[in-house]
């Protein structure tokens, strides 16, 4: 039996919620679905949130959420027509229709348990933090901090950030920069990825904005503190 958490701001119990879980053996708790209901919250095995009425407002406490550095495994509740607009930049594990049956309802919460265990046995010494000299990127609170500052970065200016350090000296170009950080479904242009660029640097200061070199007419690659100055990386500039 697993403890569950329902974060929900609908005015009905819980299992009109996720009616199948009222079905099920396990304990449930119910939140309003803010993130700062996990401060009186007891640890729990599975955080459900409720985004069938207003899926901006889930999509927000969705990547909230993320930042608070949880522990277990967040699923979001969506109607089937909701179910189209949910990506991976909401930082979720897995998502369940409401009218699920208790069979799959149970499935998802076992399945995405059991990842999490596996996850933590299987090398756990393992570290979720990426540094390179002065910066430090932590892949389980989504915090990036150089020199013990941290940057207020938006989800894809992390995720560029944490892609980028994770191959240092490797040239990127914009359309693989892309198809790595922001997916096979993107329709935007390359542009995007040099916007994001200038942003980064910004963020990072004129200290640290050469930590992403612009390689020209290639793309763009994380330039490790520990290389010489005769690295041949042309200015930081988009």
């Amino acid at each position: 039996m697993a403890s569950v958490l329902l974060l929900t701001n609908a005015l009905q119990p819980s299992a009109e919620v996720l009616p199948a879980l009222g079905l099920l053996l396990h304990s449930v708790r119910v939140g309003p679905a803010e993130a700062s209901a996990l401060l009186d919250a007891p640890p729990s095995d599975v955080l459900l949130l409720d985004g069938r009425r207003d899926l901006p407002h889930a999509r927000a406490t969705c990547r909230l959420l993320r930042t608070t550095g949880l522990s277990c495994p967040l699923i979001l509740v969506v109607t089937e027509g909701g179910l189209a607009a949910v990506t991976a930049e909401w930082g979720v594990d897995d998502v369940v229709l409401d009218t699920a049956g208790p069979a799959e309802v149970e499935a998802r919460l076992r399945l995405a348990t059991g990842r999490l265990a596996i996850a933590a046995s299987s090398d756990p010494d393992s570290p979720s933090e990426i540094r390179n000299g002065d910066l430090s990127i932590d892949e389980a609170t989504y915090v990036a901090k150089v020199r013990g500052r941290v940057l207020d970065l938006t989800f894809k200016e992390f995720e560029l950030l944490k892609f980028l350090a994770q191959h240092p000296g490797r040239v990127f170009t914009r359309a693989q920069l892309l198809q790595e950080v922001w997916g096979y479904d993107y329709f935007g242009g390359t542009r995007t990825v040099d916007v994001h660029v200038r942003r980064l640097r910004a963020k990072l200061g004129a200290d640290h904005e050469a930590l992403i070199g612009t390689v020209r007419n290639v793309g763009y690659r994380f330039v490790a503190p520990d290389k010489g100055a005769d690295e041949r990386i042309a200015a930081p500039t988009a």
